[in-house]
């Protein structure tokens, strides 16, 4: 009974790892392009990233052929950095921007490419498996506002929260 129970956890945890319904990753990814750093210019609120700002995460490869990532912020009101390190690995094929990415041991999430300037890389949104996990990056600490008007229009129209959206402030390195 214990081995069922902590099969079904793996399993259920693991399953976390997919995409919402009516959303699809994109297509005619390039890993190499979307590598180094990224800046956080919006998410929806979550546990592991409350009260923090100049949030970025950094992919470089590793050498099992996954994406090592680096996510950093500061904790204004502990008034210190924090960081997790991570390891993501394409769900299918590596040219669609759909992978999973563990903090943790073998816990994977969904970490979903839905929008994407496939040219510059410049900008990205990306979610998580459900409608509760939202980010908009860009390679630079901010973003023109018809582009950010955009993308959250584009995640409205998906099905998320964008009323809940945090704007992360980036004054600090």
């Amino acid at each position: 009974m214990k081995r069922f129970l902590l099969l079904s956890v793996i399993l259920g945890l693991n399953g976390c790892s997919g995409i919402p319904d009516n959303i699809t990753a994109i297509t005619g990814f390039e890993l190499d392009k979307y590598l180094g750093k990224w800046y956080e210019i919006a998410r929806l609120d979550h546990s592991f990233e409350r009260d923090l700002d100049n949030v970025t995460a950094e992919y470089s490869m590793r050498d099992d052929g996954g994406v090592k990532v680096i996510n950093r912020g500061f904790n204004r009101k502990k008034g210190e950095w924090k960081s997790a390190e991570g390891k993501a690995y394409f769900v299918d094929k590596p040219n669609i921007g759909m992978l999973k990415v563990a903090f943790f041991l073998f816990f994977y999430g969904g970490y979903n490419i839905i929008a994407l300037d496939k040219e510059n890389y410049s900008y990205s949104m990306v979610c998580g498996p459900n409608f509760s996990y939202l980010w908009i990056l860009s390679r630079e600490k901010t973003m023109e506002k018809e582009l950010l008007d955009s993308l959250i229009d584009k995640a409205k129209s998906f099905g998320f929260e964008t009323d809940k959206l945090i704007f992360v402030q980036h004054d600090k390195e």
